[in-house]
């Protein structure tokens, strides 16, 4: 028993595209996309520091980086179908988490396994650190399905995606990088043409 399985379940992460089903322009994998969220979270935290929040550097990293780690038991699930029901949620949550126990106890050395423990399970919690998770991880996949948009991809998903990831960003109204976010990044991520963007512009303010 050694680290190995771990750092081999890295290469399987490369190997799981996000969004699957759909047609895309880009794609993207979950192991890109936890390289994205984590770089996206040290910008968060950036902004909180500044705005005098004091931020547990190690632990919002290891938060972000692993976030998505045990999808390489179950797969990256469409977001639809994960939440169809709170039953459905709470089956694949169950699933996911005997997996990622079983793993751990199985291939984890016994003096890392509270380690992995912290870091395998759901990071989304109400501490600063998992906020800022939850907060990067919208953000990443607003910037996937903005990708996916000006490129005028029919898939009517990445609009959905897209308005659901700006709802959930704001529900974090309390956080000064969302406020930053806002006011400072998302403008001029909007700020380019593409077709349809004065009817995408009209939706996107129904959410205000």
């Amino acid at each position: 028993m050694g680290l190995n399985e771990y750092i081999l379940g890295l290469n399987n992460l490369e190997k799981i595209r996000r969004a699957p089903g759909y047609f895309k322009f880009t794609e993207h994998t979950v192991a890109s996309h936890a390289y994205r969220v984590t770089s996206i979270a040290q910008v968060l935290g950036d902004i909180e520091e500044q705005n005098g929040v004091t931020i547990d550097w190690k632990l919002l990293y290891e938060k972000a980086l692993n976030h998505d780690y045990t999808e390489r038991f179950i797969g990256d699930i469409k977001t639809p179908v994960k939440y169809a029901s709170h039953e459905l949620r709470g089956m694949l949550q169950t699933v996911e988490e005997k997996m990622t126990d079983r793993f751990i106890t199985q291939e984890i050395p016994p003096e890392f396994q509270a380690i992995y423990r912290r870091r395998l399970f759901e990071g989304k919690d109400e501490t600063v650190e998992g906020q800022i998770l939850a907060i990067s991880d919208k953000v990443d996949l607003l910037y996937e399905s903005f990708e996916e948009i000006i490129k005028n991809n029919p898939e009517k998903v990445y609009q959905e995606m897209f308005m659901e990831a700006v709802q959930t960003i704001k529900s974090f109204d309390t956080r000064p990088s969302v406020h930053y976010f806002f006011a400072q990044i998302f403008p001029e991520l909007l700020d380019q043409e593409f077709y349809g963007r004065a009817e995408f512009l009209a939706k996107l303010a129904t959410l205000d």
